[in-house]
């Protein structure tokens, strides 16, 4: 009886008017939870942060004071804000699409006819038909059932699957795992269990992320001290000013504000979180475009720290399309079974059985007569038990796994039935038995599902399975990559066996999963021994999945079948196939859409690719989050007056660190995973931070000393601050490749351009800092960026041990580097640090010449001194026989040498110096070109991005 009071017949279910009813009425499932983030959680996420709060603050209240000059952060932080939720609505709209194609499919049995519909097209009162992998698109009451069982564990934490009974309520998320049975919809849409509680039913845990944690963890400590470290920052600027109350008479009180806001703006990683975010979205996208859906971003990161495997066989290893092979018939036991009349039969109504699994499936092409049997009871296969049976009046048939329906008799090679079992499933193929027991099962026998006594062997049947083309190649990739590998599978452990060692698994014949221990701790030390196992059922492969993950592996899991989905649910990272299960669908984190197992290293290139470009523009970040906050504390506890404004803090936070790093974040990085991002970033960004901080505070003390003004002082500081920081962001690019380096030539360019140009340098308050000043900062910045180097020195010798104590240091040594490549790094190197001094002396001529001539002069030191840099960024390149790297600073050194001959050209810059730099520099562009070195570099068209 329905809702409305007609009775729907569970063969008939509604017909057209009924459905077209219940439309109108609006009793459809058309509620849809989105596949994805929602477009509010991307708008949330990007926009509604703590830290925006805080810059949009400080934004407003610049503009209320009239330093709308100084607001620039503010447009970057909308610029981060619009850029982040534009990426990661396409990547959405991307993964929003794939899902929506490749929805699995409802069925409902609609004018007494089976038919598909989307899940959400579904109505009230509709008849559901459900089979084994079939997920239940909304609430329902079962109507008929034979052998109905639910997994519901999703929805209600119940690791145990339900039996369901005709009148037993079945909820919409769950997953049939064993029989069939139909069911009437009793709620729709927002309505139903699983909707009520979306994020419970959908989304069953968060996965963890390093990557998320840490930032989040830097987010925090950064929250907790720009309170304390402002209010400190504007009480000294207060104080520099003559006091709280001279500088609000005064008028002055908003400089001192303008300073505060500078330090606290400064102190915040916000590009980080947008970087992140960028990431994981962009990550998701390129991954969508290979048919790799991704249902939650941080999957992408996290299936580059898996270190184990496990893989189920059908499906993953072998393409899952079986293949009947043949019946092998055995001598019946004294007599007690008809051969010729009964197993044809039999096998005819597996085939076409309406529950039939993928195996029983294929039975019907080659036994297609399936009327002659008479069913008077079935009892439907089940993963966990592995046999089927179906009774007539003549007696009972069973089909399923030898093993499982006659015990060790089917692995004795000394019987018989015992040996041509063993023998068959060495070969590799799928081994399955159809035995006969001469009594019909009883209603009683068929419920409690027991196998019917006087079970006889009648007929072995074989099935043969292709194995895919790409398994060994990936296999071999991640055996490479260190990433241990476990082929877990219901089948024979001999068949099992056999086909791992036709991927290239060196492994003498598989282990019985019905021995395996439950104790968690003994079952782990089995898996950490064996590779291959079999005859496993879906409770032990998601005990096996927990046992390796107490063992401190971080676990993905494939597979396609109903049977895998509690094991890719518990999993690091459930991995499952297309063609596979929706169950199995369902609650994986990633589904390869085309089913190539070929996909998965390019899964774990990008998650890598997003860990390593994330650790290294951290480092940018982080350094400075050390330096400001260090420069809020010591110029608050010393009251003096802040060394910048907050637009030019713009300035360096820009091209130095916000506008490269949206580049780097993104380029392809196949540096393989080390735990302990966060430590590793750190021990570079604080050193560098405390490098450049005190840099900076030395500066502007002697500055001091040497009474330059205020605005000549922050000038200073910015310069000082520029040139370090693009030094940063060379260091941590390296090693070059054509893109790097025209990314921070490009940034090199624009700090050029701001401090030169008039327009600029007005709109930044940047003023000429005098001889003085100039020669001063000179003398701090040089230090400065050899220490920075220092620190990047010590910073992968770090970085290297961390790799030795991961176990990931069995990269061949490299080879020696020729003397004669040695002599022209070298000999870059001179070239490099003297073209860096000529550009630093002819800036300082610049207060030696007519003020018509400054301009020229300073662009013509500056060019030097840049390209200087340049040269000494790249030439690390040239002793690995980097071909690019020649090139480039060949091209840089002609640059150089050409300005140099500008300089010798006019009579009050020419000096000895430029003279040297001059031959220097040419013999410097000659030699790497001529033998014995010219054999040594590679190919200009074999460097590559991840070079």
């Amino acid at each position: 009886m329905t809702s409305s009071g007609v009775q729907v017949g569970p063969a008939i279910g509604l017909d057209a008017a009924a459905v077209a009813a219940r439309v109108a009425d609006g009793r459809v499932n058309a509620y849809r939870a989105d596949a994805s983030r929602s477009a509010w959680s991307i708008v949330r996420a990007n926009v509604f942060t703590l830290f925006n709060a805080i810059v949009f603050a400080c934004f407003g209240i610049l503009f209320v004071i009239g330093r709308w000059q100084d607001a620039l952060f503010g447009f970057a932080a909308i610029g981060n804000a619009v850029i982040g939720s534009f990426q990661e609505f396409r990547a959405k709209r991307a993964l929003d699409r794939l899902a929506l194609l490749n929805a699995a499919q409802a069925r409902v049995r609609r004018d007494g006819a089976e038919v598909e519909i989307p899940p959400g097209e579904v109505v009230e009162d509709d008849i559901l038909v459900l089979r084994a992998g079939d997920q239940i698109p909304a609430d329902a009451e079962v109507v008929t059932a034979r052998g109905l069982q639910v997994d519901e564990s999703m929805l209600t934490g119940e690791s145990d699957a339900v039996d369901k009974l005709p009148g037993s309520e079945v909820l919409s998320g769950s997953i049939v795992v064993a029989g069939e049975g139909a069911a009437r919809v009793t709620k729709v849409g927002a309505d139903s269990y699983a909707n009520r509680f979306a994020d419970e039913a959908k989304k069953f845990s968060l996965m963890r992320s390093e990557l998320r944690s840490s930032i989040d963890r830097v987010l925090r400590w950064v929250s907790f001290a720009i309170a304390p470290v402002g209010i400190l920052v504007l009480n000294a600027q207060m104080q520099v000013m003559g006091g709280w109350g001279a500088a609000f008479s005064s008028g002055r009180w908003t400089d001192a504000v303008t300073a505060a806001i500078a330090s606290i703006t400064a102190m915040i990683p916000l590009g980080l979180v947008l970087m992140t975010s960028i990431a994981f979205a962009v990550g998701a996208a390129k991954l969508a475009s290979q048919q790799v859906l991704v249902n939650e971003l941080p999957a992408v990161e996290g299936l580059a720290r898996v270190d184990l495997i496990c893989l189920d066989k059908t499906g993953t290893l072998t393409v899952g399309d079986i293949a009947f092979d043949a019946a092998h018939e055995l001598p019946a036991a004294g007599g007690a079974v008809d051969a010729a009349s009964g197993w044809r039969d039999a096998l005819a109504w597996y085939g076409a059985a309406p529950d039939a699994n993928a195996t029983a499936r294929v039975l019907a092409d080659a036994f297609p007569d399936a009327d002659r049997l008479q069913a008077t009871a079935t009892i439907p296969f089940s993963s966990a038990r592995k046999w089927s049976a179906v009774s007539e009046a003549s007696g009972t048939w069973v089909m399923g796994a030898p093993e499982m329906v006659f015990g060790d008799a089917a692995t004795d090679d000394t019987g018989d039935f015992g040996r041509r079992v063993t023998e068959l499933a060495a070969t590799g193929r799928r081994t399955l038995v159809l035995a006969h027991a001469p009594a019909s099962l009883i209603p009683a026998e068929a419920e409690a599902e027991t196998l019917p006594a006087g079970l006889v062997p009648v007929v072995l049947l074989t099935f043969r399975e292709q194995i895919r083309p790409d398994a060994a190649q990936t296999l071999e990739y991640f055996r490479q990559q260190g990433v241990s590998i476990r082929i877990i599978s219901g089948d024979n452990p001999r068949t099992v066996a056999a086909i791992a060692r036709e991927v290239g698994l060196d492994v003498a014949e598989g282990y019985d999963a019905r021995t395996l221990p439950t104790d968690e701790a003994e079952l782990g030390k089995i898996l950490d021994a064996h590779e291959v196992f079999g005859r496993v059922t879906p409770e032990q492969k998601k005990g096996m999945v927990t046992a390796l993950q107490a063992r401190g592996h971080t676990v993905a899991m494939t597979g396609d079948g109903v049977n895998d989905a509690l094991a890719i649910k518990t999993a690091d990272i459930g991995i499952a196939m297309n063609s596979g299960a929706a169950a199995t669908k369902a609650v994986a984190r990633l589904v390869l859409l085309d089913g190539q197992f070929s996909h998965l290293p390019a899964v774990v290139a990008q998650g890598r690719q997003v860990i390593a470009n994330i650790e290294r523009v951290s480092m940018l970040f982080l350094t400075k989050t050390v330096y400001a906050t260090t420069l809020a504390v010591v110029f608050g506890a010393l009251l003096l007056e802040f060394p910048f404004l907050p637009r030019q803090l713009s300035i360096t936070d820009g091209l130095t660190i916000g506008i490269p790093a949206f580049f780097l974040a993104l380029m392809p990085n196949a540096r393989r995973y080390v735990p302990g991002f966060l430590p590793r970033s750190l021990s570079f960004a604080v050193p560098a931070g405390l490098i450049i901080a005190t840099g900076l505070t030395t500066y502007s003390l002697l500055a001091r000393s040497l009474e330059v003004p205020q605005p000549q002082l922050r000038t200073g500081t910015t310069i000082i601050l520029a040139i370090v920081g693009i030094w940063v962001l060379a260091v941590l690019s390296r090693p070059l490749n054509r893109y790097k380096v025209l990314i921070v030539g490009a940034m090199f360019v624009g700090l050029v351009i701001i401090f030169t140009v008039p327009l600029s340098t007005a709109f930044f308050d940047l003023r000429d800092p005098g001889e003085d000043a100039a020669v001063l900062l000179t003398l701090v910045a040089i230090p400065m960026i050899a220490a920075i180097e220092v620190v990047r020195f010590f910073h992968r010798r770090f970085l290297t041990r961390a790799l030795a104590a991961a176990g990931l240091d069995s990269a061949a040594a490299p080879a020696p580097t020729p003397p004669a490549i040695t002599v022209a790094a070298v000999l870059a190197y001179v070239a490099a640090l003297a073209a860096t001094g000529l550009g630093l002396i002819v800036l300082l001529a610049r207060y030696d010449v007519p003020d018509d001539d400054v301009l020229r002069v300073s662009l013509l030191g500056a060019g030097i001194a840049l390209f200087g840099l340049m040269i000494l960024a790249a030439a690390a390149g040239m002793r690995r026989g980097s071909g690019l790297l020649r090139l480039l600073v060949s091209v840089y050194l002609v640059i150089v040498v050409g300005l140099t001959v500008l300089v010798l050209a006019d009579s009050r810059l020419s000096n000895l110096w430029a003279t040297g730099v001059a031959v220097i520099g040419v013999v410097a562009i000659v030699l790497p070109w001529l033998p014995p070195a010219s054999r040594f570099f590679s190919r200009l068209r074999d460097s590559s991005m991840t070079a």
